[in-house]
């Protein structure tokens, strides 16, 4: 029986990227054992492996990755406070009100400056070191390639000080490559196999993004769902335990509560039923055109001396646009939160609605690095505040929150083609949302379903260069 195991890799049916990371072997200290003779320790179809395939060092070195991940994120978010605080004075609490009590001039001129010192230092890099420090879900997805752990570093505290200017990305992309990087050095460096080394890497990145957002369980998810592709025992446990340790050390001096403050949710009703059903698809529809624009800023990203000059005039504009609508500056936070609460009416949440997702677009456009998480997230809690007030404006129904909350939630999912990834995400950044669950749910299947029919990219494999991107749209045409 043992004989008939040795070798034999079982892939889980769900996998789309990594394929025969561990193969099936009943050796150690199963050999001799009874249970290497019971054919049920290896019918389960979540367990392609033993978790005894993981060797000694790996698990050192995860704990390892796991603790830098951890100080990794810490290390950007005291870059991008410092940045904040430059720019606009920024001590505590909401960004958008410390930018709001700025002149107008102040704001135009902290966003030509972050042109500039963005659009250099990515000019410098570009020279110099031969650019950023690359792509972790590249070296993941393609088992092949390597990452920088200096340029990952010095791209990272550019990337947060874009952001902390007011760049309209995500401060997460930092610490998610930081962690993954890390991994990747130490495994080359101890001489990991490669798919241990794969997956070390998938884990640092998962650690790190779980540790900036005090999201472990999501960062877990997101190794695990975008990274790999797939779940099963020897994949969940190292994911896992890399986010919680990184969690854990970002409680050193990052706040260990839920970053929104949500209302209560009340039980779902008849009507936020059928609201969650129509809403799905619509917001896959426009999930599928957000990535669109997104493939477009990331394809035509400017070149050479163009690098140092187009940041400058791009965040220009954005600047204009501050003076009238601060919450578009930043990475979405505070843009959700408004969305969250109910607050603005029809017209200034349509406005934020298509301004948000112009201002992503066009940081990206720029050749600014950063994440696309938190921004996706405030696009779809504005879409859905937004729908929801008019909503109610058709119907008798009174405003609540479950209305941006399902909107973040479905965009997201679709957003990023990780459904699971993203419910986990809205729960622990909100931890309020289990009595809307269903509905929920329901949402992030439609809008999942309709973009995925639309565009197999995600925001994730859109910023991919093209050769990358052409792999990985052929492998999920295949399946």
């Amino acid at each position: 029986m043992i004989e008939e195991l040795r070798g034999r890799a079982v892939e889980s049916p769900n996998s789309r990227r990594v394929s025969n990371l561990f193969t099936t072997r009943a050796v150690g200290f199963w050999e001799g054992c009874d249970i290497a003779k019971d054919r049920r320790a290896f019918e389960q179809a979540n367990i392609p492996s033993r978790l005894q395939d993981l060797s000694l060092k790996f698990w050192i070195l995860l704990v390892l990755v796991g603790g830098a991940a951890g100080l990794g994120a810490l290390l950007m978010m005291g870059i991008l406070h410092e940045a904040q605080h430059l720019a606009f004075h920024y001590q505590s609490g909401p960004f958008s009100v410390a930018v709001a009590h700025r002149s107008d001039a102040r704001r135009l001129g902290v966003l030509v400056v972050d042109g500039a010192v963005t659009g250099g230092g990515l000019y410098l890099m570009q020279r110099f070191f031969g650019g950023t420090g690359g792509e972790p879900t590249a070296v993941v997805w393609t088992e092949s390639g390597r990452l920088s752990l200096l340029r990952t570093l010095l791209s990272g505290a550019l990337t947060e000080i874009t952001v902390g200017f007011g760049a309209s990305l995500g401060r997460e992309a930092a610490p998610q490559h930081v962690g993954a990087a890390w991994a990747d050095f130490v495994a080359r460096v101890t001489h990991l196999p490669r798919h241990q080394r794969t997956l070390l890497v998938a884990c640092g990145a998962g650690a790190g993004l779980g540790a900036v957002y005090n999201v472990p369980l999501a960062g877990a998810a997101f190794a695990l769902e975008l990274y790999l592709g797939t779940i099963s025992i020897p994949l969940v446990v190292p994911a896992i335990l890399a986010s919680a340790v990184a969690t854990g050390v970002s409680w050193l001096a990052l706040p260990n509560r839920a970053t929104y403050l949500v209302p209560p949710l009340g039980d779902p009703t008849l009507l936020i039923m059928v609201m969650a059903v129509v809403w799905g698809p619509l917001m896959g529809l426009l999930s599928a055109a957000y990535v669109h624009f997104i493939a477009w800023a990331n394809d035509h990203r400017p070149r050479a001396i163009a690098l140092a000059v187009e940041p400058v005039v791009l965040f220009f504009g954005l600047g204009l646009v501050a003076m009238k609508y601060p919450l578009v500056l930043g990475n979405g936070s505070d843009l959700a939160q408004f969305a969250f609460t109910g607050s603005g009416g029809i017209v200034s949440l349509a406005a934020l609605a298509v301004l948000k997702p112009a201002a992503t677009v066009g940081s990206l456009r720029s050749g600014a690095s950063g994440g696309l998480f938190t921004p996706t997230l405030s696009f779809g809690a504005v879409m859905g505040a937004l729908m929801g007030h008019i909503w109610i404006q058709l119907v008798p129904a009174s405003w609540s929150p479950a209305y941006a909350v399902v909107g973040a939630a479905a965009m997201l999912a679709a957003a990023m083609e990780a459904p699971l990834t993203a419910v986990l995400f809205v729960w622990e950044l909100t931890r309020t949302i289990d009595a809307m669950m269903v509905p929920l749910l329901v949402a992030v299947v439609g809008a999942t379903l309709v973009a995925q029919h639309l565009d197999l990219r995600s925001i994730y494999s859109a910023r991919l260069p093209l050769e990358n991107r052409a792999n990985e749209h052929h492998q999920e045409t295949r399946l």
